[in-house]
């Protein structure tokens, strides 16, 4: 494992590189190790020397209506040493709306680009440490973005386009020209065509997508933070999450002389994308998981599991839809909110993501495909593995709530009981409101707990909950929350910076040049004491209990069952806490209320949650067994992962 003063000053890397250089060079001269495989790339190349330029790719559509096939502007650096000797590199891509109106990384940085027209500075390190390295690194501006043509259709068929085509060009299937609207052709002759697509957010979003195609020549992924479906960024089951749509990133995003032209395109993305929350052809367009088993690229997930900008549920419906077709995967789990590995784990990380692209795009033998499928941080800067994600011994248990002592704070166990709980929907509270009140009987929301645990229960997957309520009102929102009761110290996700603090301190990730510094301000944990933490998360429009993609009006005293999916995560609930499953109406600043304030009456005969637990059922029973709350029975469904199969950005994502 490399350690950070490996990278901290610039002669550090110049003694590196004489080294690699000398070692290369003793490879080449020795003849039975010339045909040693290597197992790790060095920084043998020339940063400062490498060849910079840009090239203009066609993408065959014509989004802004011009009457010209738009072009995207491809930025790329790339060694200079392997193009004298005829020797072909792979490539690194990221394909970005951002890098001219937000920037990119923890930093916000921008493209930026010399009198002529050459980039200077790559936002992020991708290039200064991968370069020297041997490899190409690429950035795409996105259609309608920075100094592409084209509009933004949010992660529609010109955004994923923008990307495809870039592929596609690498290897030899689509055209590129050295200037926004000459004729000259640009080739991509220098490349082997191997291309790894990464990025955090909307960029993520984008590989997702394009992996969704199954375009050849793509061969890994590593999406941070990603959307899977873009239906779920705006909405839950019908219940909006947000007060805008898609218009409003597309308006975010769009270079001012998109803008200009891309009036008919951004009526397109509110017309298609209307706030009763009803699914349409627009969300189908931009649904990458009913892709899913098109994918060929391996996978490399990363995903905050407090992220409350591009939610959890997105990582975990991709990776179960990965699971099922048997993609190569990986996974990292944070305490995070929207924050990318570099700024929570940034030696581990560089250094993982060094191997698994040595592996998957050099195909070197690092053994990096051996190691535990997932790693996940249990407590702030605390790391633990798993062969298998979720857990091969993890089982789907039907928990269920009971009545207790006062109205709203009930029981959860194997066995639920009768009867009847009622709140009335109040959107001036929020999740941590119901859970620092649940054992006390309040109007807003109804709990239902375990008592004390005996034993580690540690969950890990997608939990579903089903609600069967009567309403008051033609209109109700529901939201469904597992709640881990008692004392923590955690990432603070909840602060700005979602989990981490920026220090001045910098590090260095590779050589740098005048225009573009390889040296990024470090990061810590930023923690908080808790007495309890939201595991998992989830809300529907009651009008949708009939329809996942269309809502309905409801007739007030009528009962009504509804599912609502909650989302992925890998917690353990110490022995001595306990679980609780909170039922209530609108999540304040989560999800929007409805047009009226309903009473909800839960029929807890016909509730239940369907909690993966790892061990199953009895697993729960002996965390449970001695408390005031324990039930014989339980139901089993089976496994869930992976043996079940033999389910801005920037500115909001």
């Amino acid at each position: 494992m490399r350690t950070r003063a490996r990278y901290k000053r610039p002669f550090t890397w110049r003694s590196l590189a004489t080294a690699a250089t000398a070692a290369l060079m003793a490879t080449l001269l020795t003849p039975a190790a010339a045909h040693a495989t290597p197992r790790e790339s060095l920084p043998v190349h020339s940063y400062e020397n490498a060849i910079r330029e840009s090239v203009w790719v066609d993408t065959g559509l014509d989004g802004d209506a011009d009457g010209r096939k738009d072009r995207v502007a491809v930025d790329i650096v790339r060694p200079r040493e392997p193009a004298q000797q005829g020797r072909k590199v792979p490539v690194i891509m990221d394909a970005s709306p951002y890098y001219s109106c937000c920037g990119r990384g923890n930093e916000s940085q921008r493209k930026t680009y010399d009198a002529e027209g050459h980039v200077v500075q790559m936002p992020l390190y991708y290039d200064n440490y991968f370069v020297p390295r041997g490899y190409a690194f690429v950035a795409v501006d996105l259609a309608g973005t920075n100094r592409s043509d084209g509009c933004v259709d949010v992660g529609g068929r010109s955004d994923i386009q923008s990307a495809k085509a870039v592929v596609d060009w690498l290897n030899g299937r689509a055209r590129a020209y050295t200037s926004r609207t000459g004729t000259t052709r640009a080739g991509a002759g220098w490349t082997n065509g191997r291309t790894g697509m990464i990025g955090k957010s909307y960029d993520g979003t984008i590989a997702n997508g394009v992996a969704a195609t199954g375009v050849e020549g793509l061969e890994t992924i590593v999406p941070i933070a990603a959307i899977s479906s873009w239906y779920d960024y705006y909405f839950a089951k019908g219940a909006p999450l947000y007060d805008s749509g898609p218009e409003w990133l597309s308006n975010y995003v769009e270079s001012p002389e998109a803008r200009a032209r891309c009036a008919a395109v951004q009526q397109r993305l509110v017309d298609g994308a209307p706030r009763t929350g009803d699914w349409t052809r627009l969300w189908t367009e931009r649904d990458y998981v009913k892709d899913v088993r098109k994918v060929e690229a391996s996978v490399f997930v990363i995903h905050g599991m407090q992220d409350l900008n591009v939610r959890p549920k997105h990582f975990g419906q991709w990776w179960d839809g990965l699971a099922r077709n048997g993609v190569d995967r990986r996974i990292w789990l944070s305490q995070t909110g929207h924050v990318d590995p570099f700024d929570f784990r940034r030696a581990e990380w560089a250094d993982t993501l060094h191997r698994w692209f040595d592996h998957e795009l050099l195909g070197y033998d690092n053994g990096v495909d051996d190691e535990p499928m997932a790693r996940v941080e249990r407590a702030p800067d605390q790391w633990v593995t798993s062969d298998v994600w979720p857990p091969r011994a993890t089982g789907t248990v039907q928990l269920r709530p009971g009545k207790g002592a006062q109205p709203g704070v009930g029981t959860l166990g194997l066995r639920g009981g009768s009867g009847t709980e009622t709140f009335t929907d109040d959107p001036a509270n929020d999740e941590a409101d119901w859970a620092s009140r649940i054992d006390l009987s309040t109007p807003d929301k109804a709990g239902f707990a375990t008592g004390p645990l005996t034993r580690d229960l540690r969950l890990s997957g997608s939990s579903r909950v089903t609600v069967s309520v009567t309403p008051s009102t033609t209109t109700a929102h529901l939201s469904a929350v597992l709640v881990d009761l008692g004392p923590d110290t955690v990432r603070d996700y909840a602060a700005a910076g979602e989990g981490i603090t920026t220090l001045t301190e910098r590090t260095c990730w590779g050589p740098s040049t005048a225009g573009d510094s390889s040296c990024f301000r470090e990061t810590r944990a930023r923690t908080a004491d808790v007495e309890h933490t939201v595991v998992s998360r989830g809300w529907a429009d009651l009008g949708n209990h009939a329809s996942d993609t269309e809502g309905a009006p409801l007739a007030p005293g009528r009962r009504y069952t509804i599912t609502l999916d909650l989302h992925a995560t890998d917690h353990v609930v110490p022995a001595g806490h306990r679980l609780a499953l909170i039922v209530a109406g609108t999540d304040r600043d989560l999800i929007d209320p409805p047009s009226t304030t309903p009473t909800l009456t839960v029929d807890l005969a016909r509730t239940s949650a369907r909690v993966p637990v790892v061990g199953g059922a009895g697993a729960f029973r002996r965390a449970t067994a001695g408390s005031s709350y324990d039930t014989p029975g339980a139901v089993l469904d089976g496994l869930v992962g992976p043996r079940a199969a033999h389910r801005v950005p920037g500115g909001r994502a």
